[in-house]
């Protein structure tokens, strides 16, 4: 579990996978971008927990399947507790209902792990937006 500092005008993610190459792909991929910064890398759903108490971010880039706790499971704790994240349900498993995915309330969208990078960033923007818009009205 790694925390960072943040500037208060980025849009803060949270990558939580239990890969190594992929937390730090992701980490890479984002910090590269004008106003998005990583806030921290979590490898498992209860890391993930612990990590939006202290950091807050606007999005979590969650993994599904984790060790500990998966990412089904990580939500909804995530979403009592932080309401206005915004979570990216983020997977490389062919599941039957993983379109439904979408239509759980715990997931605000879901991407599989195989999308070209610029529609993951493109993605993790507008939920940014979507955070940001939820905190100033709610």
């Amino acid at each position: 579990m790694l925390m960072f500092p943040c500037e208060s005008s980025t849009l803060r993610v949270l990558v939580v996978d239990d890969h190594e190459l992929t937390r730090l792909t992701l980490q890479l991929a984002f910090s590269c971008q004008e106003n998005i910064q990583v806030v921290g890398l979590a490898s498992n759903g209860q890391e993930a927990i612990d990590m939006v108490q202290h950091c807050h971010p606007d999005v979590i880039v969650l993994d599904l399947q984790m060790p500990v706790m998966d990412g089904w499971s990580a939500s909804s704790h995530i979403k009592a507790i932080s309401p206005n994240t915004q979570i990216l349900a983020y997977s490389s498993v062919e599941e039957a209902n993983f379109p439904q995915t979408k239509l759980t309330p715990k997931f605000d969208d879901v991407c599989k792990k195989d999308v070209p990078t610029t529609e993951l960033i493109a993605l993790v923007r507008q939920l940014g937006q979507r955070a940001g818009n939820a905190s100033v009205t709610g």
